[in-house]
């Protein structure tokens, strides 16, 4: 049964592997996070495209234009190196992340308006908040500042009641999604622990 459900979802197993291979890297602060990442979202794109999510189509289309700037940004960016050249996390300050708690509230009402009254798409909301938050998550992890697993986190348990609700409608591939994103909430902690570990040993 489960080799029935895996060959007929195949695309969402690649999805979470891709997906779990991706966070991992970035926990460990390896570069290569950003290649697999792209990977990531291209499958992702197709994948809650089918599912009528549309915020999320424009999300991993975003996804993929930001592990390009991640990727180089890691390498080449940023001023904030220890001695061995290696890009250091930072921690944000408060005036900092209140603005874009800010911008995510405002931009998450905006969008899911948007969505609600001029596409066919479902949970416009919440598709939104994830939409807008995962944009800002997004950013902050391209720039390794260190909240923005505390972000990732938060986000992560939205995403998980949406895929499931989307699982339970007509969607039964979103399951896997559910578990990767169940997953990535004990991998969020993990790398906010790592990371200020890091700038710790970094001060």
């Amino acid at each position: 049964m489960l080799i029935d459900y895996l060959l007929n979802n195949w695309l969402e197993f690649i999805g979470v592997v891709s997906g779990l291979i991706c966070v991992w890297l970035l926990i460990k602060e390896n570069v290569l996070t950003f290649p697999v990442g792209l990977i990531y979202a291209l499958i992702t794109m197709v994948v809650v495209a089918r599912a009528n999510l549309f915020a999320d189509v424009l999300l991993n289309l975003y996804y993929v234009l930001i592990n390009g700037y991640g990727w180089y940004y890691w390498l080449y960016g940023g001023n904030q190196r220890g001695q061995q050249g290696i890009l250091k996390p930072i921690r944000t300050t408060k005036r900092t992340n209140l603005k874009l708690l800010v911008i995510t509230i405002l931009g998450s009402v905006i969008m899911g308006w948007a969505l609600a009254e001029f596409s066919a798409a479902d949970l416009a909301y919440a598709d939104s908040f994830t939409t807008v938050a995962s944009f800002i998550a997004m950013w902050m992890t391209a720039r390794k500042h260190l909240y923005s697993w505390v972000a990732w986190f938060i986000i992560d348990v939205v995403q998980i009641a949406l895929y499931l609700l989307k699982g339970l409608d007509s969607q039964p591939g979103l399951f896997l999604y559910a578990v990767l994103y169940t997953i990535y909430l004990v991998m969020a902690v993990m790398g906010f622990r790592s990371w200020q570990k890091s700038i710790d040993v970094a001060s």
